[in-house]
């Protein structure tokens, strides 16, 4: 499937693989980085933060209009004032693993309560 033009949206995923000690403060490091990227670029759409059951892996979801606005975050991001690579060394994280994805469907509920499909591109 080729990914349209018109497609706006794009999602960066980053994972982090740690011990179980130090989930909760790479939690609150990556929710603090998240409200700053929020506050500070206009193609922001949402984030979050997911644990894994075990303790041992953090994975960052964050999305954005379009590619150009989520390369320009995450540049100041890895020079902000606690850059993405201070994380990794705080937080002791065994492996970190990128992943960039466009987003070519997305289901949402409608005012109705309904539950729609919205096909980009």
């Amino acid at each position: 499937m080729q990914v349209s033009e018109k497609n706006l949206s794009f999602t960066q995923l980053i994972e982090f693989q740690i011990e179980p000690r130090q989930q909760v403060a790479l939690v609150a490091a990556l929710s603090t980085q998240s409200e700053r990227l929020a506050q500070r670029h206009a193609g922001f759409i949402n984030a979050s933060v997911q644990v894994s059951e075990d303790g041992r892996r953090v994975l960052n979801y964050l999305q954005w209009r379009s590619r150009a606005d989520g390369e320009a975050a995450f540049q100041c991001f890895e020079h902000g004032e606690e850059d993405f690579w201070t994380l990794i060394r705080a937080h002791q994280a065994t492996a970190v693993t990128f992943g960039s994805f466009q987003v070519l469907r997305s289901f949402e509920r409608s005012h109705d309560n309904a539950l729609h499909c919205r096909l980009n591109g």
